[in-house]
């Protein structure tokens, strides 16, 4: 009997076909909310709180003609289209002044606010704010794994079976090898340890920021650090809601999260930044938890008083709601604990002063 075909490939190619290939799970027309949840699904707040930020930016550049909120990794524009819905109330006249321009590979859905420019690449030379949700944790990259010598091995997975079998190939060696031994060390290392190959990301942060003039680009993602890498990766997949096997067939999104500290390194960052007023202060690139980004951008899931429940039934529950799903943005156990990378262009960094 013939021995069964066998297709290997590193898992940065592998995923980059299964996410944003011909059928691949990106492009598919239901759009990725479907399968996942993220801040901007959560709640309308989280777009308020871009809302507050883009006005800061504007502030901070002058109140130009033209401001651009450029979503990287629009999903089906859901961030955009309630930013949108604010625009009416934004000071300065700024809801006349913006520009949103959603970034996706797939194709532009039905019904989208005609306002929005649909783009497979952030404009070129624009000043605003860029805001990359969930975005770089599915920037393809590499696995590397231990064998039983210690031996940092690129880990290949089967296109031919999809059914997610691994196997150990080459030694990683050059740039991939370089950036272990920075970022993430594994030569020496008990058998069977894990890492995830971050310097793609760097660079598509890289361009991203590239791409602004003048103004703030943002990255919020699941994230660790050096001194606290996960032992065995966190390449995992994602289908209907659930967590699944990692399998680069197109059906499931494949996400690892992201090695934050290496991306503001590689922009120039002074250091990690873990809190809200030093961030603002610190010169080039910062790091700061979501629910500290969010709570300096005015958001606050403080119950509101009882006595208000007695004057304005309607408000109270109204206040209520809100309080609930600022809570759940900036829970420090959930979506409280993402990093927020900020890289600001040509502009002062207080943007993010309570």
């Amino acid at each position: 009997m013939a021995s069964a075909k066998h297709e290997w490939s590193g898992w940065r190619t592998a995923a980059e076909r299964a996410l944003y290939g011909a059928g691949g799970f990106f492009r598919r027309p239901e759009g990725p909310a479907g399968h996942f949840r993220t801040s901007v699904h959560a709640s309308p707040l989280f777009a308020r709180g871009v809302a507050e930020l883009l006005c800061r930016v504007d502030e901070a550049l002058g109140h130009p003609a033209e401001v651009a909120l450029v979503d990287l990794g629009a999903g089906r524009g859901e961030l955009l289209t309630r930013v949108l819905a604010l625009a009416p109330g934004l000071p300065h006249g700024l809801g006349r002044r913006l520009r949103p321009y959603a970034v996706e590979r797939a194709e532009r859905p039905a019904g989208l606010d005609g306002r929005i420019a649909w783009r497979d690449a952030p404009p070129e030379g624009c000043a605003g704010l860029l805001f990359a949700n969930e975005w770089l944790d599915n920037v393809p990259v590499d696995v590397a794994e231990t064998d039983a010598d210690g031996v940092p091995r690129r880990v290949e997975v089967d296109l031919v079976s999809l059914d997610g079998a691994e196997r150990l190939g080459d030694p990683v060696d050059g740039e991939d090898a370089a950036w272990l031994a920075r970022w993430w060390p594994l030569a020496g290392a008990e058998p069977g340890l894990r890492a995830e190959i971050g310097h793609p990301r760097e660079a598509a942060w890289a361009r991203a920021v590239g791409s602004l003039r003048a103004g703030l680009a943002v990255a919020v993602d699941y994230a660790h650090e050096r001194a606290a890498r996960p032992p065995f990766g966190t390449l995992t997949g994602f289908r209907e809601g659930r967590e699944v096997r990692p399998v680069p067939d197109g059906s499931c999104d494949l996400t690892a999260h992201v090695a934050m500290d290496a991306c503001a390194a590689a922009m120039g960052a002074s250091a990690a930044v873990t809190d809200a007023a030093a961030a603002a202060t610190a010169p080039g690139a910062a790091l700061m938890t979501q629910r500290e980004a969010l709570r300096a951008l005015g958001l606050d899931a403080r119950r509101p008083p009882l006595a208000l429940a007695a004057t304005d039934p309607s408000a109270y529950v109204r206040a209520l709601s809100a309080a609930g799903e600022a809570a759940e943005l900036t829970d420090p156990a959930g979506l409280g604990a993402f990093t927020w990378l900020l890289h600001p262009v040509n502009l002062s960094q207080d943007v993010l002063r309570p």
